[in-house]
């Protein structure tokens, strides 16, 4: 494994990168699935309905708790073989606010790898979702002090790495882009120009699963298991 020298601008994804989030709508979604008890559809025919109702919502509305939250309900609404009262939707929501009031949990780590990588490196988190909601996780993180600058994007695609790249004036052959999405970590970054690194996490977002584009000719892509590791190669 290559070590390259100081001087490199890393771009670092948030959710399920920094912190454990996917874990939680899991959880959340779990106590849906059994509150709704369909008696037609499995349970995951009724998780492949509620991932079509998100593709759906994330278009309209973007990402994040209000978005899940709507998703939930109009999931409900549509697959519900009963009427559906205001108490059964507040029951639903309910299941979402967990998640709210879930607190940042760093995963192993992270915490004083970035310490190290900062001494060496200019690091800058960059996620997605609802602006408030991102910042405020950042916030309650206690990891921004470690951060030159925070970039929270609707989208994580080739034109928002972009211009991020234009924005903080970043070299892209010392630049890199780390996070456990293939969708939106990897792929668009390396579409983008730049070097990247695909953490592996378990739990993380199926609407986030992708296959892994190859590098293109002289961009690196490199795959590690766990956080600690960035400061075997930075």
């Amino acid at each position: 494994m290559p070590r390259f020298p100081a001087g490199q601008t890393l771009l670092i994804d948030a959710d399920d990168t920094l912190w454990e989030n996917n874990v939680y709508f899991e959880r959340a979604i779990a106590a849906f699935v059994s509150y709704l008890n369909h008696h037609m559809y499995s349970p995951a025919e009724v998780r492949n309905a509620l991932n079509a109702v998100e593709r759906e919502t994330i278009l309209a509305r973007g990402y994040g708790l209000t978005s899940f939250t709507r998703s939930l309900v109009t999931c409900f609404e549509r697959l519900s073989t009963e009427p559906v009262t205001d108490e059964k939707r507040e029951r639903v929501v309910s299941f979402a606010h967990t998640i709210r009031d879930q607190e940042i949990e760093l995963l192993p780590s992270v915490a004083e790898t970035l310490a190290d990588l900062g001494v060496r490196h200019r690091l800058i988190v960059m996620t997605k979702g609802d602006h408030a909601e991102q910042a405020d996780k950042v916030a309650r993180s206690g990891l921004a002090p470690l951060f030159n600058a925070v970039e929270i994007v609707p989208e994580k695609d080739p034109p928002a790495y972009r211009a991020v790249i234009a924005r903080h004036e970043l070299a892209p052959h010392t630049s890199w882009m780390i996070g456990n999405s293939p969708k939106s970590d990897i792929n668009p970054a390396l579409a983008a120009g730049l070097h990247a690194v695909f953490l592996f996490h378990k739990d993380t977002w199926m609407l986030e699963h992708a296959e892994i584009d190859r590098a293109p000719e002289a961009q690196h892509l490199i795959e590690l298991d766990s956080f600690r590791k960035l400061s075997d190669i930075f």
